[in-house]
């Protein structure tokens, strides 16, 4: 996927800091770094255990495009869905999908994408907030317009993100690994 610069649609520019100890034991800044970006995925941390180390050296959000945390993990993340593009084909659009799934690792998140080529499944609990613009959550009954500060609760159902707006939306999510629904 191509890499994007890292600023949302507006003039926001993201940093992220991370805390940590001197030799003394006293909390200090221990790196000031920009998030780590996956297409239009902003990862800012990750956990692979539960309960979480704060011992890890290193920046733990580096682990390679993915979708879903790994097994007992977690990932912190700012996420942009981009207004929809008219001109492209159904064909089209579900050919991107497709890719983007795949860079990110996350084909088996796609059970069915009968309402849509953006729906997905993911063995998480999900806790996400619109920060800016507006979208449309899109389940398999249902669908409703979301706008900055709405909160979504997504727990392990399909969905997707539609952006009918003509600016990019900016959402924050933290997706916990949960145990998957029969």
């Amino acid at each position: 996927m191509e890499k994007k610069t890292q600023s949302i649609g507006t003039d926001h520019k993201f940093r992220r800091f991370i805390t940590g100890h001197n030799k003394q034991g006293k909390s200090i800044i221990v790196s000031e770094k920009q998030p780590v970006e996956y297409d239009v995925l902003f990862d800012m941390w990750r956990t692979n255990s539960s309960p979480a180390s704060n011992t890890i050296s290193g920046d733990a959000a580096g682990s390679g495009p993915r979708l879903e945390p790994f097994q007992n993990g977690t990932v912190f993340r700012f996420f942009q869905c981009n207004p929809e593009d008219p001109s492209l084909s159904n064909e089209e659009i579900e050919k991107m999908r497709a890719a983007r799934f795949a860079y990110w690792e996350a084909e088996h998140c796609r059970p069915n994408t009968t309402r849509g080529p953006q729906m997905h499944k993911t063995k998480t609990l999900d806790y996400i907030i619109v920060l800016e613009g507006e979208v449309t959550l899109l389940l398999d009954e249902e669908e409703v317009e979301l706008k900055p500060f709405d909160v979504v609760i997504q727990r392990g159902t399909n969905h997707g993100w539609i952006n009918k707006g003509s600016k990019p939306a900016l959402l924050a999510a933290v997706m916990i690994d949960a145990e998957p629904l029969q």
